[in-house]
């Protein structure tokens, strides 16, 4: 009897022995898989920071102090609180700077969306050749901007250019059309460069959209008797408000800070009579060396786009969760 007590109690004791290890590879699973989530995540929080967080922070610190290449050279550069905002508000050049960001805005928004929502609904019918055609529209928003804005340049250059060669052929213009030339014409230029680069993206977001109504919503309405125009303002505007809300916030942003094809086309000019906030922070810094209120202009634009991507969060924020 002994024997056998002293025999479980050596087997218990192996068992317990045997179980400690188990415990352990348990405990240590959750911290390995804690470790490779973290080295999977860290170039990309890496990347984040390097940037993104980086440069806004800096920018923030260069709007608030007194910068410019003396500051820079001699290192004398201290904080003058918002100041540079002052000034940047103050300045005779921005009502104009703000009407041209504003015609430009509403003009590429505005048509951007509108033709870029009627292709969609074109490309919601299936027709030979319908994915090459989508396809081959996307071109002027794959291009990097600065390709796009030589090849708009040379386009509208009064000499060499096909547009004024087209409206010569077609006896509309008997002379040769200064487009960067005229105050007016300039901005009516970049207005239509940036809506041919934006229909693209607007028209694959919102394609996008319209392949997830389902289907049996159009049959019963057609089974009810409603026509095309009652089916779109009842059916698709109701349900792609989601997808709307997005392009418009999306175009609002990338619009405001369009500054590529501006400098390659305009350049800002003649005589400012296209000079955007984007661009104007460029000439602030790097014209004019007066790097904290270019800083300033541009932490403003970035307060701007901040305040609508909030408002658009908080607006759909219900759907967002679902």
């Amino acid at each position: 009897m002994p024997d056998a007590l002293e025999m479980a109690a050596t087997h218990t004791g192996e068992l317990a022995s045997s179980a400690k290890p188990e415990r352990g590879d348990r405990a240590r699973g959750p911290r390995r898989l804690f470790r490779g989530r973290v080295l999977f995540l860290l170039p990309a929080v890496i990347y984040l920071l390097a940037l993104f967080a980086y440069p806004i922070v800096y920018g923030i610190l260069l709007s608030v102090r007194q910068s410019s290449v003396i500051t820079f050279v001699h290192n004398t550069g201290g904080f003058v609180g918002l100041t540079n905002y002052k000034m940047a508000v103050t300045n005779p050049l921005l009502p104009s700077v703000v009407w041209n960001t504003a015609i430009f805005m509403v003009g590429s928004i505005v048509m951007q969306f509108s033709i870029g929502f009627l292709i969609a609904l074109f490309f919601t019918r299936r027709f030979p050749l319908s994915g090459f055609l989508r396809s081959l529209i996307l071109v002027p928003w794959l291009l990097p901007g600065v390709v796009t804005g030589i090849i708009l340049r040379m386009m509208f250059d009064p000499n060499i250019g096909m547009v004024n060669q087209v409206l010569s052929n077609l006896g509309l213009i008997h002379s040769p059309i200064e487009w960067f030339a005229n105050t007016h014409l300039a901005l009516l230029v970049i207005v239509l460069a940036n809506i041919w680069i934006g229909i693209p993206f607007n028209m694959l977001l919102l394609h996008g959209g319209l392949q997830d109504i389902p289907h049996e919503l159009y049959e019963a309405a057609r089974v009810d008797g409603a026509g095309r125009l009652r089916t779109f303002r009842s059916i698709t505007l109701p349900v792609m408000r989601p997808v709307i809300a997005v392009v418009l916030v999306l175009g609002f942003i990338y619009t405001l800070k369009a500054f590529d094809i501006v400098m390659i086309m305009t350049g800002g000019g003649p005589m400012n009579a296209t000079q955007l906030l984007s661009t104007w922070a460029y000439t602030l810094s790097f014209y004019n060396l007066d790097f904290g209120q270019g800083a300033a202009v541009g932490t403003i634009m970035m307060a701007i786009s901040l305040v609508c991507a909030v408002a658009y969060v908080r607006t759909y924020r219900g759907e967002l969760r679902s």
